[in-house]
């Protein structure tokens, strides 16, 4: 076991932390999208080499893998830690001298941070690399936003996680206040599968709907009738979400369309009731339609994101050792129906997923992960690069 305490890391972290933060600032500056963050795999990759760490580039895309290896005077595991890279479509309305350069793109979900606090704690293990006992792998992962493959199976395919026997990953998040850490062992995110229906009638004048078939009409049985899955075919004590959030048809006021287009979302905490409720889903979709004389397609997004599930013989370790870090708060949370690509690397390795809070009134930090108006008290960041700095040589030692 190594003498580092979270005092020690804490002291140690305030050297760096307005390196940390200017990163922070540049990524934010410069957003870019699923599977198109070159620059940003550039810049990762540059400071890791800086830190003397061994870095592979171009690992299922553009993700970086940076590797550690300890000199701490006896072998022991290899730790990953995950940062994910890419930003999402969206405009920016927050008002600040870092606000993006790239029209239409945005840092809305707070990966810019993630990948600044493991570029924090990749400062801190370097110094303490005497101290290390087993190796860190530093992943940093494109196109989590993505959805189907995502980042983390390419890089998977890739041997991202080869040799691996831990892993955690970290993700900012505005719900909890600032310096909040929050998880839970088992399901923590849920599978976010995605849908698409096509409802196909038969067009016809509006006046004369006797005549037609009206897939806007049939749209909102079928829309009506999905529902009942979630609360009358599904058992209520298993959390389930399914919605529709978006339907295209018609051109005129007056015009029976030929088809409608329907896309939504389910979401599941467990792989039984996911496969359940995608077969029922489906069965009662083309139920509705045919009852109406109407024809549909379905497409179920594939390579969808499992289930995201923390170790739970792990995690009441990782929560104690956040709980060991002065200044912040440590809290069980309940599970959260957004999925997450982090799914993927803990079917490979037993780990953990946690959030670190950033609500913060004062600083006008209240606005939803994914809004327009999404901003990080940066003052947690230093924390969360401690925290998985933690994570890396306990876990390394054990």
């Amino acid at each position: 076991m190594n003498n580092i305490t979270s005092d020690i890391l804490l002291s140690d972290v305030k050297d760096y932390e307005d390196e940390i933060i200017k990163i922070r600032r540049e990524l934010h500056s410069n957003p870019e999208l699923s599977y198109q963050e070159v620059q940003t795999a550039k810049l990762v990759a540059s400071k890791l080499r800086s830190l003397g760490i061994e870095v592979k580039e171009h690992v299922g895309g553009t993700g970086v893998v940076g590797l550690l290896k300890g000199e701490g005077g006896r072998k022991g595991k290899t730790v990953a830690l995950r940062a994910d890279m890419d930003a999402l479509p969206v405009l920016e309305n927050v008002d600040v001298p870092f606000k993006s350069k790239n029209s239409g793109i945005m840092h809305a979900c707070g990966h810019d941070t993630h990948v600044a606090m493991l570029l924090g704690t990749a400062m801190l293990l370097s110094k303490h690399r005497s101290d290390l006992q087993g190796s860190v792998k530093f992943l940093f992962q494109p196109a989590e936003e993505h959805g189907g493959r995502g980042g983390a199976e390419p890089m998977i395919e890739d041997g991202a996680m080869n040799g691996v026997d831990y892993v955690f990953g970290l993700h900012i998040e505005s719900d909890w206040p600032s310096v909040t850490f929050t998880l839970r062992g088992g399901p923590i995110m849920a599978s976010p599968d995605a849908f698409k229906i096509r409802v196909i009638g038969r067009g016809g004048h509006g006046s004369r709907p006797d005549v037609a078939i009206d897939p806007i009409y049939v749209s909102s049985q079928v829309i009506s009738a999905i529902q009942g899955v979630t609360s009358r075919l599904t058992d209520q004590r298993r959390p389930l979400v399914i919605s529709v959030c978006s339907i295209h048809s018609g051109t005129k006021d007056n015009i029976i369309p030929d088809e409608a287009f329907l896309e939504g979302t389910i979401r599941t905490l467990d792989e039984k009731t996911r496969r359940e409720v995608k077969a029922k889903f489906q069965k009662t979709v083309r139920s509705v339609c045919k009852a109406h004389g109407a024809q549909c397609e379905i497409q179920m997004m594939k390579d969808a994101y499992p289930v995201t599930v923390n170790d739970p013989k792990v995690t009441p370790k990782v929560f104690q050792i956040l709980k060991s870090i002065k200044g912040s708060k440590t809290r069980e949370c309940e599970p959260r129906m957004g999925g997450e690509d982090m799914s993927r690397f803990l079917q490979k390795a037993p780990g953990a997923f946690y959030f670190l809070g950033t609500r913060n009134p004062k600083k006008g930090c209240v606005a939803p992960n994914h809004s327009s108006k999404f901003k990080v008290d940066e003052d947690v960041l230093k924390y969360g690069s401690v925290s998985l700095a933690l994570l890396a040589m306990v876990f390394g030692a054990a």
